[in-house]
């Protein structure tokens, strides 16, 4: 079975770029570029929703050259690729805080998600100046402004970034075993995959391998098998 939502740690841009000897914005460029071919194979093979890790709450401590380079290549992305969203039926869905990003980026994100709202094709999520535990404390305020005190684990989800479904199924690339404060809530139970192969290399053959992997995986939620 093709798992409905997957979501991406993409990881290793720098180290690819440092094994060419090369900056390490040049390392995120490329892995820009391998973003377009990942959704256009996960649509092909009937995956409908694809969440990406493009830039956490703590990517800001990274030197500034590096966050302006990453602010940039974001940019350059969304304008390029706004109008093959709109003709592939793909709707984007940038979701994080605010804070922090300029107010041209933010304007550049409001308007592909505005162009391609009523795509009901793959949904792309990008999860662009996010944390985990910021979109939990995030939706604890929202929860108390609004009074509601009937809180239980359907109904929070409402306060969170987004509405879509929970991920089956997270990668990893560049063989790190870490969750990166990454859809803490979304993935309580999710299966993970993690790969050694950098995110500039992640082509494919190496995604429809994490789905073959997933599918031999015996999802239990937490119970057990018949035992006679």
């Amino acid at each position: 079975m093709i798992p409905k939502h997957i979501a991406i740690i993409m990881d290793g841009n720098g180290r690819w770029a440092q094994n060419r000897h090369l900056p390490r914005f040049v390392g995120h460029r490329e892995g820009a570029k391998r973003i377009k071919a990942i959704i256009e194979h996960a649509g092909n093979v009937g995956v409908k929703y694809l969440s990406v890790y493009a830039f956490s709450t703590e990517n800001w401590k990274r030197p500034q050259k590096e966050v302006d380079a990453l602010m940039d290549i974001f940019q350059k992305y969304l304008k390029a690729e706004a109008k093959n969203m709109l003709r592939d039926n793909i709707r984007l869905i940038v979701t994080g805080r605010k804070e922090g990003v300029s107010p041209k980026l933010l304007k550049a994100i409001s308007e592909v998600e505005e162009l391609t709202a009523d795509n009901d094709g793959l949904t792309f999520n990008i999860c662009f100046n996010y944390g985990g535990r910021s979109e939990i404390i995030d939706a604890v305020k929202k929860i108390i402004e609004s009074g509601e005190k009937n809180i239980s684990e359907e109904n929070f989800k409402d306060y969170l970034y987004s509405d879509i479904p929970d991920p089956e199924l997270v990668i990893r690339t560049s063989g790190e075993f870490r969750i990166s404060n990454f859809l803490l809530w979304q993935i309580a139970y999710s299966e993970i995959y993690v790969t050694d192969v950098l995110w500039p290399d992640f082509d494919e053959k190496e995604f429809d391998r994490a789905i073959e992997n997933f599918k031999s995986r015996d999802r239990r939620f937490g119970g057990v098998k018949d035992v006679k």
